[in-house]
């Protein structure tokens, strides 16, 4: 399966003017074949903890944008959104995966970034999420999932693939791609880190965005600082032929 990550920058808290940026982007990035395009987190706001003014109903504009989308083109669409799903409770950081035929699957970020309050503002969701998609497991983590291997770890046997879209700043762009990389090499999966690029009114993002097999090798890249797509082929057989060559996850305690 084909899996497209766009780079993108986000015009702060304007969900609308979001959409109409990135609808272009989408279009061109069918026209590669992709099945799958996974954005940014929180796409279509930044990474804002003004959680009660910019959250959304689930059935809201932004998810409804990425359904439209997956409908009108025939493909997967990921990307998160701050969701209002209870309404005496905190909103949700909310990675939704949109299909063509109407699906609706959904993962609440487990781990919120205590470092930027998040956890003040949006509460911990509790359910790992994994989709089967034409043949590919996909196992869908949030930015800051990315520092806890154990986040991982319980979903790795039945994942081909990780989905992790990310706010992640520049500052600490080299523990992103590191840590990208070691999730990879020790669930020996595929692992697609979407990352933005841009500023807004806290921290600036280089993006770094990539696509990691599951050997730990980068197979696809987007240049730093720019928006960019990048498309990579992700093969279940590799990730089989893998786990049985080095059959280290045997071995793991948890």
């Amino acid at each position: 399966m084909q899996i497209a990550a766009i780079q993108h920058d986000i015009i702060w808290e304007e969900p609308e003017a979001n959409h109409k940026r990135l609808a272009p982007l989408i279009r061109q990035t069918v026209e590669t074949g992709t099945e799958m395009i996974v954005l940014t987190e929180m796409y279509a706001t930044g990474f804002s903890m003004n959680s009660q003014a910019i959250a959304e109903p689930p059935d809201g504009k932004s998810v409804s944008f990425l359904l439209d989308q997956a409908k009108t083109h025939g493909v997967w669409i990921a990307a998160s959104v701050p969701v209002r799903d209870k309404t005496t409770e905190n909103p949700v950081n909310r990675l939704v995966l949109a299909g063509p035929a109407g699906e609706n699957h959904h993962y609440d970020k487990r781990y919120p970034f205590s470092f930027a309050q998040e956890d003040q503002h949006y509460r911990a969701g509790d359910k790992i999420t994994t989709v089967s998609i034409n043949g590919i497991r996909c196992t869908l983590t949030i930015c800051y999932d990315l520092r806890f291997s154990d986040a991982y770890w319980p979903s790795a046997p039945e994942t081909d693939c990780y989905l992790v879209v990310a706010n992640w700043p520049e500052s600490r762009r080299h523990h992103w791609r590191t840590l990208l990389v070691a999730r990879a090499i020790e669930n020996q999966a595929y692992v697609v880190g979407v990352n933005r690029v841009g500023s807004d009114p806290n921290v600036s993002y280089s993006g770094d965005s990539l696509i990691v097999d599951p050997l730990g090798e980068v197979i696809a890249e987007c240049p730093p600082g720019m928006e960019a797509t990048i498309v990579a082929e992700i093969d279940s057989k590799k990730v089989s032929e893998t786990r049985a060559n080095y059959p280290f996850m045997n071995d793991r305690k948890t």
